[in-house]
């Protein structure tokens, strides 16, 4: 039965103020395991979930755009990593990340983006995780412990990766104790049990595949079994869920972006979703379907951005074709056209790696493309040649402006956080 334990702080000395430097009594909340428990949906909330399955398998079967690569599933990944990082906040567009990423292939470490490149590593440490866990088939603590581990590996956290926190933690609050915290998770020696279940609860099959990423999740932040990290760990919970169910093995709709804008019912639905007592009372049950519900629409709502971004770039693939005039079919030129959706800045010799072809078919075909003003030429590194498709980035900054918007349009609701300026 979830509950509340008391605990004492005592205090290191450590403040600026008198408040900071006091000892209190706090009370941390011990939740029930998931493993054994039965749940109970409302119709509505049924449907709502039905809806989101729906939308992320459509998502997945249907979107050409988005899938024609891998690098747009990493466009995605790209939004959700700033948002899940401790550079939460920073305002990254997707033309600056990937002009980094491009000038990784001429290795010029004198022309650094630090925050970008930490980005990048924060992508390749989640994709990497993922991919690593995915495979495995089952989740075990162990899992959870190296997916945290990829994802601070190398960065000034390192000494949290992969362990399990043996101190209190909190949220909200002072920085030097929970007397005024907004909530005080599981003192650790509740951690491992609490792991152990939560790890089997991800393994097991029973529930719906949004239901069990939600609840995984929400468990997961209630948890919070690290003493950093938490938020992209609990973030890459979900896509694991979600890759691992086979429900979206190509494309995870940006869905913690949607909760990142929607914070305030975010935080609303997740303090409903602990509750107190028996799991089967009508306030557990009310907090556990309001918070199901709230993941599931916010689901529905990120396909619906990443399909209305497909949709868009079709419409700019068109208008390439218009303006080259007659393209032959399997042509360099053709091939580049279904490449630059996901690969909006390319390089020749990547264009050659990318599509199998030699140095000269590619150049040829960027050269097409430059002239008919769809690619255009930028400089990566100190004076490396490059070519971007700004359409497409312009595109894609679109999307990453509408996630940020309440109602999907900035210009009837403002983000809510920072995302990206409107290219022109």
């Amino acid at each position: 039965m979830a509950n509340f334990v008391q605990g004492y702080w005592v205090s290191d000395g450590g403040g600026v103020t008198r408040r900071d430097r006091q000892g209190c009594e706090y009370a941390a909340y011990i939740p029930d395991p998931l493993m054994g428990r039965l749940f109970s949906f409302h119709g509505d909330v049924a449907a709502d979930v039905a809806d989101a399955e729906s939308a992320v398998a459509r998502l997945n079967m249907e979107a050409s755009s988005l899938v024609s690569t891998e690098s747009v599933a990493r466009l995605l990944l790209r939004a959700e990593a700033v948002a899940s990082s401790k550079i939460e906040g920073l305002s990254i567009g997707a033309g600056r990340l990937l002009r980094v990423e491009a000038a990784r292939e001429f290795e010029t470490p004198g022309h650094r983006d630090v925050t970008a490149q930490e980005v990048l590593g924060n992508v390749d440490a989640m994709a990497a995780a993922l991919d690593a866990a995915t495979a495995l088939g089952s989740v075990t603590p162990q899992t959870i412990l190296d997916i945290h581990a990829r994802l601070l590996a190398g960065t000034e956290l390192d000494q949290y990766a992969g362990r399990v926190r043996t101190v209190q933690n909190w949220i909200g609050g002072s920085s030097f104790n929970p007397c005024s915290a907004v909530f005080v998770p599981p003192p650790p020696e509740y951690l491992p049990t609490l792991l152990a279940d939560l790890a089997e609860f991800c393994s097991d099959d029973s529930l719906p595949a949004i239901v069990q990423a939600a609840i995984a999740h929400a468990q997961f932040e209630t948890i919070h079994p690290f003493v950093d990290g938490n938020g992209r760990a609990g973030r890459a919970l979900i896509h694991l869920i979600l890759r691992r169910r086979g429900l979206a093995p190509r494309v995870v709709p940006p869905v913690s972006l949607i909760l990142a804008t929607l914070s305030s019912d975010y935080v609303a639905a997740l303090t409903g979703f602990r509750h107190e007592g028996e799991y089967s009372s009508p306030a557990a049950v009310e907090g556990m379907n309001r918070w199901v519900a709230l993941f599931a629409g916010c689901c529905t709502r990120a396909v619906e951005d990443a399909a209305g971004f497909e949709n868009r770039v079709r419409t700019i693939q068109t208008s390439w074709r218009h303006r080259l005039g007659q393209v032959r079919r399997a042509s360099t030129v053709d091939a580049l056209i279904e490449l630059l959706p996901g690969t909006p800045i390319v390089t020749v010799n990547g264009v050659a790696r990318l599509l199998g072809r030699s140095f000269r078919a590619a150049n040829n075909g960027v050269e097409a493309l430059v002239a008919a003003g769809i690619l255009h030429q930028i400089n990566v590194g100190r004076r490396n040649r490059a070519f971007e498709a700004t359409e497409v980035i312009a595109a894609f900054t679109d999307l990453e402006r509408r996630l940020g918007s309440p109602e999907g349009d900035t210009l009837a609701s403002p983000a809510v956080r920072p995302v990206p300026a409107r290219r022109r």
